[in-house]
Formats: C-alpha cells, sequence, structure tokens
C-alpha cells in the first residue's frame, strides 16, 4: 500500500516538517504561493496542506491551488475540509474534487462560518468535525486527520478538548494537527490529557513564525492563541527595530519548536502565510542543532 502521513508520523527515526498554505485570490497570489512552494521544496517537506474556503468561491480557489501545487511538489497533499455553511451534497462534491485532484488526506474540521457569528449547523449538513470524520471514512478511501486545541476551544474547555478529540479518533480519524499555541506546556498539557483519555494517534505541533510586530495584536484577538506576558514583554522591547524583532521572533519560535520535540511531538507543522523564509530559517536552525547534538 502507499505509503502515509501517518506511516511517517509513526517512524520514530526523525519528526515529520509540513506546511500550510491559504488558496490565493488572484494570479499575483499564485504566483507567490508556487514560488513559496518551490523554494520550501529542497527542505523535502513530508506534506503540503491548503485550507479551505468558506464560501463557494473561494472553494473554487482551494482545489485550483491544490491544482497548482500538485505540479510543483512531489510531496503528501492535504485538502481542508469544513462542516460550517456546507450541506452534504456540497461535501461530496468537495470529496469527489480532491480524488480526481489525487488527493488522498482530508483534514476535516468544523470550520468557521461565512462572515463570522456562532457557528450553526447547516440544516442539511453535519453538526460537527465528529461526524465529518465518519461520513469520508465510509465515503472513500481517504487518510482523515482533525485539530487540536493546545489552548482551550472558545466554546468549550480543556477537558471537553481532549474529549472531543478522543470522539474524532473513535469515528476514523488517524492524525491531529494542533492550532497554533505560543508556550510548550500548552502543547503538552493537551496531549497528556488526551492520552490519558485512551487516545493514541500522532499529535502535530502547528507552529506560526512570528516575524513582524503587528502579530502581537492579531494574536491577542484570536481566542486562545496570545501570546504569553514573557514573549509579548521580549518582543515589544524590540517592536521599534523591524530586523531585530524579526530576529527576537525567529528565536522565540525555534526555541519552542525544540521544546516540543524534545516533549516527544511527531512533528511540526508550519502555517506559512503563503511565505517560505521564516519557515525555511527556523527549519535550518533545528536541523544544525540536530547535527550538533549527534556529532
Amino acid at each position: 500500500m502507499p505509503e502515509t502521513i501517518v506511516d511517517r508520523l509513526r517512524d520514530s527515526g526523525r519528526p515529520t516538517f509540513s506546511v500550510e498554505f491559504f488558496p490565493p485570490s488572484d494570479d499575483a497570489g499564485v504566483q507567490q504561493l508556487i514560488g513559496s512552494v518551490d523554494a520550501l521544496g529542497p527542505l523535502e517537506p513530508d506534506w503540503v496542506s491548503v485550507t479551505y474556503g468558506a464560501t463557494g468561491a473561494s472553494r473554487y480557489k482551494t482545489f485550483a491551488a491544490v491544482g497548482a501545487i500538485r505540479g510543483t511538489t512531489d510531496a503528501h497533499l492535504i485538502g481542508h475540509l469544513t462542516v460550517a455553511g456546507q450541506s452534504l451534497g456540497e461535501v461530496r462534491r468537495a470529496l469527489d474534487a480532491y480524488a480526481r485532484l489525487g488527493v488522498t488526506h482530508v483534514l476535516a474540521l468544523r470550520g468557521d462560518p461565512p462572515g463570522g457569528g456562532r457557528f450553526e449547523a447547516h440544516p442539511d449538513g453535519f453538526i460537527n468535525a465528529t461526524e465529518l470524520v465518519r461520513f469520508i471514512k465510509g465515503y472513500g478511501d481517504f487518510t482523515v486527520g482533525v485539530a487540536a486545541f493546545p489552548n482551550p476551544h472558545p466554546e468549550g474547555s480543556s477537558d471537553l478538548d481532549a474529549r472531543i478529540l478522543l470522539a474524532k479518533e473513535e469515528a476514523g480519524a488517524e492524525f491531529a494537527v494542533t492550532q497554533m499555541f505560543f508556550d510548550a506546556q500548552t502543547y503538552v498539557g493537551m496531549v497528556g490529557r488526551f492520552r490519558e483519555l485512551g487516545g493514541t494517534m500522532p499529535v502535530v505541533a502547528g507552529i506560526m513564525p512570528i516575524t513582524v510586530p503587528t502579530q502581537i495584536e492579531r494574536f491577542a484577538g484570536l481566542s486562545g492563541a496570545a501570546l504569553p506576558d514573557r514573549v509579548v514583554r521580549s518582543l515589544t522591547a524590540v517592536a521599534d527595530d523591524k530586523d531585530a524583532f524579526r530576529a527576537a521572533g525567529l528565536d522565540l519560535v525555534t526555541d519552542l519548536c525544540a521544546d516540543v520535540l524534545a516533549a516527544g511531538a511527531p512533528g511540526l507543522q508550519f502555517f506559512t502565510l503563503n511565505r517560505s523564509t521564516a519557515t525555511a530559517e527556523i527549519l535550518g536552525r533545528l536541523r544544525a542543532e540536530a547535527v550538533a547534538a549527534a556529532s
């Protein structure tokens, strides 16, 4: 059978490295996306992930982005798929589109409703990601991943998040990727709660590089993803110096990656914002540290 992402995650020889992109809105964005995929190619990512649009038009852009990336990389591709705003028929059509594109891995998510606001299930759709996982596993030959929350989901709690993650595994999910976080102990605690309940699937750490001061306020506005006070203080101290801020942010994120890998994370997924430089620099540092430690 062809190797899956799960096979790589369960290979204890080395952690995986993967990147997430979003579908561009115009031709210039497509060229930037392809350039980023090309730039990261020599680093040999284990897989490339593409997010899913919240509306019909943006969903088409997801499939177009997957098609563009398919021609530029040999890495596994993961297509995202969300419950929010979608009927059962639309979910079927999305899975059929992924199958035609040769995508055999799907990240099943509840997602946020188009335009924001509180989530409400589509009258002809699914209630949550667990139902979506179960449907995908019965629909085709897909390897299914799901989201995990190191910081509590805004509509739940840490304990509830662990139980929901276990329910997703029981429905057929085979791996998880976390939302962004900035304290290694939040990842360690989340995985620990999941394991105590009997969860066994690999949980990849989701990493967001910090490169510009505006990210401090942006992360604070994301429930559960705010930067820890100690990180904010260290970054604020150099916020007026663009180069110093970028260097400090990369140092902090590199240390975060090293800490979660030391704690047993099977892999890192970088949220790239369709850029490659910061991810490449962090990965280069991590690999150089690993070589130095082994020598």
